[in-house]
């Protein structure tokens, strides 16, 4: 799937303007950004996944499982990854590793097990996460949307800082308070509704974030393009974090682990 044209509809110097957006609001958005066939075909890949996953939560990670598919495509496109290194260098003052590579994961919210993933507050391990919604449910409430602490923290220069903070709010007791919270309204984050075929962009390193509740009978999936690891360089980082990475059985570049010999 080629996006050259969806990329040319950006104007030059693109990602300055987007960075900023990042920076004032919490989150920029590429409305339309697919067109009505490209979500389309993407939303019948994920459909063709929850025909065998009838009811659960489920997520594909990597650019290997979504070869020859719409949403594989833009992962691997050159033009998507130029943008988020652009993103990149404006927010950890840098440029990025030449070999790293967008991840991307599509993630499914349906049934128990998909309520059972909401409110779960994190930072992704990554400075720029973009995020398409396929299908997020209609009405005021149970929808899925985006809740973000936008932007509450900078780029670590330490691995160790950054690993003591996802220690500290990674934890389920931490997001069990966090959630509470929330729900009382004794804390405040943004939210932000999605459509799908939109992108929208947000510093994920730096924005303790989370989907809001999904009602069991409803379907929710999104497909997130992470890029950008600040301790990319730093053998502590590869020890201590890209969990998702290693329970997907991929290194971390992403890539599925060659079989040994």
């Amino acid at each position: 799937m080629d996006f050259t044209s969806n990329f040319a509809a950006l104007a030059p110097q693109a990602a300055t303007r987007l960075g900023q957006e990042m920076d004032r609001n919490g989150f920029a958005v590429l409305p339309d950004f697919l067109s009505a066939a490209q979500l389309r075909q993407a939303q019948d890949q994920v459909l063709g996944e929850v025909d065998r996953r009838p009811s659960e939560f489920f997520a594909l990670h990597g650019i290997e499982s979504m070869d020859g598919t719409v949403l594989g495509g833009l992962g691997a496109s050159s033009a998507f990854r130029q943008l988020l290194a652009d993103l990149y260098r404006t927010a950890a003052g840098k440029p990025a590793d030449d070999e790293e590579r967008i991840f991307p994961v599509i993630r499914c919210l349906q049934g128990q097990s998909g309520r059972r993933e909401s409110h779960f507050y994190h930072f992704d391990g990554s400075v720029v996460t973009a995020l398409v919604p396929l299908f997020i449910p209609e009405g005021d409430s149970d929808c899925g949307h985006l809740i973000s602490f936008a932007n509450i923290r900078p780029v670590r220069r330490s691995v160790l800082a950054n690993v003591v903070e996802k220690a500290v709010l990674h934890n389920r007791l931490s997001q069990k308070l966090t959630a509470f919270a929330v729900q009382r309204q004794l804390l405040k984050p943004m939210t932000i509704k999605l459509v799908p075929g939109n992108v929208y962009l947000f510093w994920g390193y730096c924005s303790l974030h989370a989907n809001d509740w999904c009602a069991p009978h409803r379907l929710r999936a999104t497909a997130l393009y992470h890029f950008g690891d600040p301790h990319r360089d730093s053998a502590l980082g590869r020890l201590l974090l890209g969990s998702d990475k290693r329970r997907a059985k991929l290194d971390y570049n992403g890539l599925r682990r060659a079989a040994p010999r």
